[in-house]
């Protein structure tokens, strides 16, 4: 629904006072107070509306910027401000650190940057270190940004090779970003900044139309009239940059005495103009001209800043953790740009503002400066999940004559507040949104409710959740020349490193690896998910195996066959299974949806989907043995946390196996946190657990007083008892041992 709020504010309230130090010419520095929660956000909306020039956001950290963010995208369209937010996002590594930013948050950054630079009507948040950090000059960017419209007069090389040096890999078929690919007189390319890959159809040397298309399907989507073709990375080196690059690194390198191999490696990778992980720690080196966002934005942008102390305790915070990492990678024999080349101090940020208004917003009332306006904003009572409370307080605010909406994520949420309001007789608007936190604010007759407060759920961040291609990439974060790598296809082999290499039908880096006799294999990056790292018992070296030898194919042929028999022995085993009679567990839909609303983050399809088929195997009256996969960081502790709270709540016992002691601490916090506002007996059994604690917790456990038990293999020891276990839930259970194994079956 559409929803509009104005401002009747006079001359002598704070928000009056606030728009005339908007209006004037004079620079400096004033305070917003009093603005608890999501309040920042909606008096930002104002402030734009009110407000016709540029504004930037700076918060403490990068969670905090994107909560206001999403509270800001959501007031802009309630308030009608006219122009889209947008975010810049930090890199989300340790200064320094040898590895790269995510394709994706480089191309949203570039994009960002590019705007700045087409469009005087900014208005970004950004958290502190992406402010602080250098970037990519404004003229280098003009030079590599190349915009593609319909009706254009190009010859299709020469957007090939526009492409090849914005660091785009070709392949055959463009599915993941920075790929291109060429078929005829259609070129595609995927840019790490968008939802989806283009693709430029050519009549002769002109562009005939410029469409979207999904990377499934290969099918065209929508068409445009024009598009601006974005580097896949902040580096995309010229070979003078590469140049410059290598002569200010050989004289850092020389001051700071550096490593001679990892110089010279460094510099070949650098004059091959080579995409190498963990390049843009070198940024600084590639460009004549240091630069800032602060050099993108226009020329009397408002500067606003959340929470004054949590930004300029993070300022001193950030540079002293830049400095340590600078320390650290000198002592490692690295050449790296001094910590004032790449980041810009306190001193130097409020030096370069000194003549620019800059505006704090803090939620408490603490300063007794002049230019200090004071809000009396309150955050929203407690209603424990209970619609009456609710409506005993919009009585209250409709007696002050405030102006109530809620917000519901979704459609669904929304009417279901509707027929709530209806039920209770009550007057106020129900709008769909994503708002974190609601309030009051009585400058604005206003009160926002989020609907999640209402029936005390919690709101939900979207989870952030890494690529694939960054969690190979950390997982390779060690990888050295010298390593054994293990290939699927062709055996064990030693890393030699990195080539840059142009074949028929595709170009850029390659993994080297040396085989038996010399031979050598060069791995493209898209080929990564054939390598692993070899692990072997003992401390002896491996043999290469031999390219082309049958020796690899019968090691794993007999692997095969051990897997086939080991199938046979589990289809005997699901057999006696399915004939076997288990527990079955009662639906009980109300007491998991509360122990599942508690959960901070919004689920995945894939975490849903899990927890929903394991629950319907908890439901039958047969023994569930599932395996749940996937990445670090993609929610498998919590799927697994559903399934020991459906168990444990019918009062069966469930055992958490984890391999090492520091993952079983891990895992018992974890769980004492989540399971908080349950009553639930956690217990944990490791060498961390003195032989006092340990005893009581075998008593209890075999009493039936401990509901969830986790702990290392001690758990298998013969001294553990369980009155009812009800569910075994083991975690990277390929680093269990033959033997734990048969105890977990007899367990069973």
């Amino acid at each position: 629904m559409n929803i509009s709020i104005e401002s009747n504010a006079s001359t002598e309230t704070a928000v009056g006072l606030l728009w005339d130090w908007l209006k004037s010419n004079e620079s400096g520095i004033a305070r917003a107070e009093g603005l608890p929660g999501s309040s920042k956000a909606y008096l930002l909306a104002q402030i734009k509306k009110k407000y016709s020039g540029p504004i930037c956001v700076l918060s403490s950290e990068f969670n905090s910027a994107e909560t206001l963010f999403g509270d800001l995208k959501y007031f802009e369209r309630v308030v009608k401000s006219g122009t889209t937010p947008g975010f810049f996002p930090s890199w989300e590594i340790l200064p320094y650190e040898n590895i790269s930013p995510l394709k994706e948050t480089e191309g949203e950054r570039l994009s960002v940057l590019s705007h700045c630079l087409e469009d005087k009507d900014v208005f970004l948040v950004t958290p502190l270190t992406a402010f602080l950090q250098a970037v990519v000059p404004p003229k280098e960017l003009v030079s590599q940004r190349f915009p593609l419209a319909k009706g254009d007069s190009l010859e299709r090389e020469f957007l090939e090779t526009c492409l090849a040096e914005n660091g785009y890999n070709r392949v055959s078929i463009v599915e993941v970003k920075g790929d291109y690919s060429v078929r005829g007189d259609i070129v595609d390319f995927y840019m790490p900044s968008e939802h989806a890959p283009h693709r430029i159809e050519f009549f002769g040397d002109e562009i005939e139309a410029i469409r979207q298309f999904d990377g499934v399907t290969q099918v065209s989507t929508n068409e445009l009239e024009s598009v601006s073709l974005f580097p896949v990375k902040e580096i995309c080196p010229s070979e003078g940059q590469a140049k410059r690059a290598v002569e200010k690194l050989l004289a850092r390198a020389q001051s700071q005495k550096a490593d001679d191999r990892h110089v010279k490696e460094t510099v070949e990778q650098i004059m091959q103009l080579r995409m190498f992980s963990g390049m843009e720690r070198y940024l600084p080196f590639y460009y004549e001209q240091r630069s800032f966002l602060m050099d993108y934005l226009p020329e009397g942008t408002l500067l606003v800043i959340d929470e004054e102390d949590a930004v300029l305790e993070k300022m001193d915070a950030f540079i002293n953790i830049a400095e340590e990492e600078f320390a650290s990678g000198v002592e490692r024999g690295d050449a790296l740009p001094p910590v004032e080349d790449f980041f810009m101090k306190r001193d130097e940020f409020f030096s370069r503002l000194k003549d620019s208004k800059i505006l704090f917003l803090n939620a408490l009332k603490m300063s007794s400066e002049p230019a200090t306006f004071h809000f009396n904003v309150s955050l929203n009572p407690p209603f424990r999940g209970q619609f009456e409370n609710l409506a005993e307080q919009a009585l209250s605010w409709e007696g002050e004559d405030r102006k109530i909406i809620t917000v519901a994520p979704t459609k669904g949420q929304a009417k279901r507040l509707q027929e709530l309001q209806d039920e209770y007789r009550l007057h106020y608007d129900v709008d769909q949104g994503v708002l974190s936190m609601g309030f009051e604010f009585p400058e604005f007759d206003t009160v926002f409710v989020a609907e999640h407060e209402i029936f005390g759920r919690g709101y939900k961040a979207p989870a952030r959740r890494k690529p694939k291609s960054q969690s190979f990439q950390r997982g390779f974060k060690d990888l050295k020349s010298g390593d054994y790598l293990v290939h699927v296809d062709y055996g064990i082999g030693l890393y030699m490193g990195t080539r840059e290499l142009t074949t028929d039908f595709s170009g850029g880096e390659f993994l080297e690896l040396l085989f038996a006799d010399k031979e050598r294999l060069y791995v493209p990056m898209e080929g990564l998910g054939l390598l692993q790292k070899y692990v072997g018992a003992g401390e002896g070296t491996p043999p290469l195996s031999k390219l082309g030898s049958v020796a690899w194919k019968r090691q794993t042929g007999k692997v095969k066959k051990a897997l086939q028999e080991m199938a046979g022995d589990l289809l005997k085993l699901y057999a006696v299974r399915e004939l076997a009679e288990g527990h079955a567990y009662r639906p009980n839909p109300i007491p998991m949806q509360e122990f599942a609303d508690s959960f901070e983050y919004v689920e995945t399809d894939d975490q849903l989907k899990a927890i929903e088929e394991i629950e319907e195997d908890l439901e039958k009256d047969k023994p569930m043995d599932r395996l749940v996969c996937g990445d670090v960081g993609y929610g498998k502790t919590e799927v697994a946390m559903r399934a020991a709270f459906k168990v444990a709540f019918e009062k069966k016992q469930v055992a958490v196996l984890v391999p090492t002691t520091l993952l079983a601490q891990q895992h018992y916090k974890t769980f004492l946190e989540r399971f908080k506002n349950v009553a639930l007996n956690i217990a944990c059994l490791s060498r961390f657990v003195s032989p006092k604690e340990q005893k009581q917790v075998l008593k209890g456990l075999k009493h039936g007083e401990v509901d969830i038990l986790i702990g290392t293999h001690r758990i298998l020891s013969k001294d553990v008892q369980f009155a009812d276990l009800g569910l075994v839930i083991i975690d990277e259970e390929q680093r269990f041992g033959v033997k734990h194994k048969e105890k977990l079956k007899q367990m069973r």
